[in-house]
Protein backbone atom coordinates (compact mmCIF):
# COMPACT_ATOMS: atom_id res chain seq x y z
CA UNK A 1 0.00 0.00 0.00
CA UNK A 2 1.25 3.69 -0.68
CA UNK A 3 2.76 5.85 2.00
CA UNK A 4 -0.59 8.37 1.54
CA UNK A 5 2.69 11.21 3.00
CA UNK A 6 5.04 10.12 0.03
CA UNK A 7 2.39 10.41 -2.42
CA UNK A 8 1.55 14.16 -1.01
CA UNK A 9 5.16 14.92 -1.71
CA UNK A 10 5.13 13.54 -4.53
CA UNK A 11 2.71 15.11 -5.85
CA UNK A 12 4.32 18.35 -5.05
CA UNK A 13 7.40 17.56 -6.30
CA UNK A 14 6.04 17.40 -9.50
CA UNK A 15 3.61 20.31 -9.40
CA UNK A 16 7.33 22.22 -8.43
CA UNK A 17 9.02 21.11 -11.35
CA UNK A 18 6.50 21.81 -13.85
CA UNK A 19 6.14 25.41 -12.65
CA UNK A 20 9.87 25.87 -12.92
CA UNK A 21 9.89 24.11 -16.43
CA UNK A 22 7.03 26.52 -17.62
CA UNK A 23 9.02 29.40 -15.69
CA UNK A 24 12.33 28.98 -17.50
CA UNK A 25 10.06 28.09 -20.47
CA UNK A 26 8.96 31.83 -20.31
CA UNK A 27 12.20 33.31 -19.11
CA UNK A 28 13.32 31.80 -22.27
CA UNK A 29 10.90 33.22 -24.97
CA UNK A 30 11.09 37.20 -23.48
CA UNK A 31 12.79 39.42 -25.79
CA UNK A 32 16.18 40.63 -24.73
CA UNK A 33 17.60 43.97 -25.03
CA UNK A 34 18.87 43.99 -28.34
CA UNK A 35 15.50 42.27 -29.37
CA UNK A 36 14.02 45.14 -28.42
CA UNK A 37 16.00 47.31 -29.80
CA UNK A 38 16.28 45.54 -32.92
CA UNK A 39 12.22 46.17 -33.01
CA UNK A 40 12.59 50.10 -32.40
CA UNK A 41 14.71 49.85 -35.72
CA UNK A 42 12.70 47.36 -37.55
CA UNK A 43 9.39 49.88 -36.83
CA UNK A 44 11.56 53.04 -37.22
CA UNK A 45 12.90 51.73 -41.17
CA UNK A 46 9.50 50.70 -42.30
CA UNK A 47 8.24 54.16 -40.99
CA UNK A 48 10.79 56.17 -43.01
CA UNK A 49 9.91 54.01 -45.36
CA UNK A 50 6.88 54.91 -45.43
CA UNK A 51 7.66 58.43 -44.43
CA UNK A 52 5.99 60.99 -46.78
CA UNK A 53 3.23 59.28 -47.66
CA UNK A 54 2.42 58.96 -43.57
CA UNK A 55 3.19 62.63 -42.67
CA UNK A 56 4.33 63.49 -38.69
CA UNK A 57 1.01 62.69 -37.54
CA UNK A 58 0.65 59.49 -39.35
CA UNK A 59 4.80 58.24 -38.33
CA UNK A 60 3.45 59.23 -34.85
CA UNK A 61 0.80 56.92 -34.78
CA UNK A 62 2.79 54.07 -36.00
CA UNK A 63 5.25 54.77 -33.75
CA UNK A 64 3.77 55.36 -30.58
CA UNK A 65 2.84 51.79 -29.52
CA UNK A 66 6.36 50.66 -30.12
CA UNK A 67 7.95 53.65 -27.76
CA UNK A 68 5.07 52.74 -25.02
CA UNK A 69 6.59 49.07 -25.16
CA UNK A 70 10.50 49.41 -25.58
CA UNK A 71 11.14 52.91 -23.27
CA UNK A 72 10.62 53.22 -19.53
CA UNK A 73 9.15 56.27 -20.27
CA UNK A 74 8.10 56.70 -16.48
CA UNK A 75 11.84 56.22 -15.11
CA UNK A 76 13.43 58.33 -17.74
CA UNK A 77 10.87 61.39 -17.23
CA UNK A 78 11.71 61.03 -12.99
CA UNK A 79 15.41 61.07 -13.93
CA UNK A 80 15.31 64.10 -16.18
CA UNK A 81 13.05 65.21 -13.46
CA UNK A 82 16.10 64.96 -11.18
CA UNK A 83 15.01 65.30 -6.89
CA UNK A 84 11.78 68.09 -8.21
CA UNK A 85 10.32 65.08 -8.58
CA UNK A 86 9.82 64.25 -4.95
CA UNK A 87 8.25 67.32 -4.74
CA UNK A 88 4.91 66.70 -7.41
CA UNK A 89 1.89 65.05 -6.49
CA UNK A 90 1.26 61.68 -8.49
CA UNK A 91 -1.33 63.71 -10.37
CA UNK A 92 1.86 66.11 -11.46
CA UNK A 93 4.25 63.56 -11.92
CA UNK A 94 1.80 61.50 -14.18
CA UNK A 95 1.12 64.69 -16.41
CA UNK A 96 4.99 65.27 -16.64
CA UNK A 97 5.02 61.33 -17.97
CA UNK A 98 2.05 61.63 -20.57
CA UNK A 99 3.92 64.88 -21.44
CA UNK A 100 7.52 63.33 -22.06
CA UNK A 101 5.80 60.02 -24.25
CA UNK A 102 4.44 61.90 -26.37
CA UNK A 103 7.51 63.96 -26.97
CA UNK A 104 9.89 60.92 -27.23
CA UNK A 105 6.98 59.55 -29.91
CA UNK A 106 7.04 63.41 -31.24
CA UNK A 107 11.09 63.58 -31.56
CA UNK A 108 11.23 59.84 -33.33
CA UNK A 109 8.63 60.71 -35.96
CA UNK A 110 10.33 63.87 -36.68
CA UNK A 111 13.94 62.13 -36.91
CA UNK A 112 13.13 59.51 -38.90
CA UNK A 113 10.76 60.72 -41.42
CA UNK A 114 12.23 59.84 -44.53
CA UNK A 115 14.40 56.79 -46.47
CA UNK A 116 17.33 57.27 -48.56
CA UNK A 117 19.15 54.05 -48.10
CA UNK A 118 19.66 54.41 -44.44
CA UNK A 119 21.02 51.43 -42.32
CA UNK A 120 19.98 51.24 -38.86
CA UNK A 121 22.35 48.41 -37.15
CA UNK A 122 22.48 46.55 -33.68
CA UNK A 123 26.58 45.71 -33.74
CA UNK A 124 26.34 44.01 -30.39
CA UNK A 125 25.54 44.65 -26.23
CA UNK A 126 27.80 45.02 -23.29
CA UNK A 127 26.97 44.66 -19.46
CA UNK A 128 26.69 48.23 -17.35
CA UNK A 129 25.88 47.08 -13.99
CA UNK A 130 23.07 45.19 -13.37
CA UNK A 131 21.91 47.02 -16.72
CA UNK A 132 22.81 46.01 -20.17
CA UNK A 133 24.05 48.48 -22.82
CA UNK A 134 22.93 47.36 -26.92
CA UNK A 135 25.42 49.55 -29.01
CA UNK A 136 23.76 50.40 -32.74
CA UNK A 137 25.25 52.45 -35.52
CA UNK A 138 22.90 54.41 -38.17
CA UNK A 139 24.76 54.22 -41.59
CA UNK A 140 23.77 56.68 -44.78
CA UNK A 141 24.07 55.94 -47.55
CA UNK A 142 27.13 58.04 -48.43
CA UNK A 143 28.81 55.88 -45.61
CA UNK A 144 28.39 58.85 -42.46
CA UNK A 145 28.15 56.87 -39.39
CA UNK A 146 26.43 57.48 -36.08
CA UNK A 147 26.51 55.97 -33.06
CA UNK A 148 23.93 55.49 -30.49
CA UNK A 149 23.90 53.16 -27.34
CA UNK A 150 20.78 52.25 -25.37
CA UNK A 151 21.02 51.69 -22.17
CA UNK A 152 18.10 48.65 -20.69
CA UNK A 153 17.01 47.87 -17.72
CA UNK A 154 15.19 45.31 -16.40
CA UNK A 155 11.35 46.62 -15.32
CA UNK A 156 9.01 44.33 -14.48
CA UNK A 157 10.28 41.33 -16.14
CA UNK A 158 11.05 42.85 -19.26
CA UNK A 159 13.96 44.92 -20.97
CA UNK A 160 13.42 48.39 -21.98
CA UNK A 161 15.46 51.65 -22.56
CA UNK A 162 16.23 53.77 -20.00
CA UNK A 163 18.85 56.65 -21.56
CA UNK A 164 20.28 56.96 -24.98
CA UNK A 165 24.03 57.87 -25.70
CA UNK A 166 24.91 60.09 -28.67
CA UNK A 167 28.40 58.87 -29.73
CA UNK A 168 28.51 56.46 -27.08
CA UNK A 169 28.70 59.10 -23.96
CA UNK A 170 26.64 62.27 -24.87
CA UNK A 171 23.57 60.84 -22.38
CA UNK A 172 19.85 61.75 -23.67
CA UNK A 173 18.43 62.07 -20.04
CA UNK A 174 21.02 64.26 -18.65
CA UNK A 175 20.45 66.92 -21.43
CA UNK A 176 17.35 66.79 -20.60
CA UNK A 177 17.63 67.08 -16.99
CA UNK A 178 19.83 70.38 -18.05
CA UNK A 179 16.81 72.03 -19.63
CA UNK A 180 13.74 70.84 -17.48
CA UNK A 181 15.54 72.13 -14.99
CA UNK A 182 16.00 75.57 -15.79
CA UNK A 183 12.12 75.40 -17.01
CA UNK A 184 11.13 74.26 -13.56
CA UNK A 185 13.04 76.45 -11.68
CA UNK A 186 11.32 79.98 -13.90
CA UNK A 187 7.78 77.95 -14.18
CA UNK A 188 7.45 75.36 -12.57
CA UNK A 189 5.46 71.39 -13.14
CA UNK A 190 2.92 73.38 -15.06
CA UNK A 191 5.60 75.45 -17.30
CA UNK A 192 7.29 72.02 -18.15
CA UNK A 193 4.56 70.04 -19.21
CA UNK A 194 3.39 73.17 -21.43
CA UNK A 195 6.90 73.31 -22.76
CA UNK A 196 7.22 69.43 -23.49
CA UNK A 197 3.50 69.54 -25.53
CA UNK A 198 3.91 72.96 -27.36
CA UNK A 199 7.23 71.52 -28.51
CA UNK A 200 4.73 68.35 -29.99
CA UNK A 201 2.57 70.64 -30.95
CA UNK A 202 5.68 72.68 -33.03
CA UNK A 203 7.11 69.26 -34.22
CA UNK A 204 2.97 68.17 -35.65
CA UNK A 205 2.92 70.89 -37.52
CA UNK A 206 6.25 70.80 -39.17
CA UNK A 207 7.39 74.03 -37.59
CA UNK A 208 10.47 73.17 -35.31
CA UNK A 209 12.83 70.15 -35.98
CA UNK A 210 13.58 68.06 -32.94
CA UNK A 211 16.98 68.77 -30.70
Amino acid sequence: MRNPITAKITSLCLVLLLTLGISAKSAATLPGPEDNVRSLYATLLATMKDGRTLGQSGRYGRLAPVVDRVFDVSSMTRLAVGPYWATLSPAQQQQLVDAFRHYVTATYADRFDSYSGQQLQVTGERPYNADIIVQTKIVKSDGDTTTLDYLLRQNQGSWQISDVYLDGTISQVAIQRSEFHSILRRDGVDGLVMALNRKVDLLGRGVAKAS
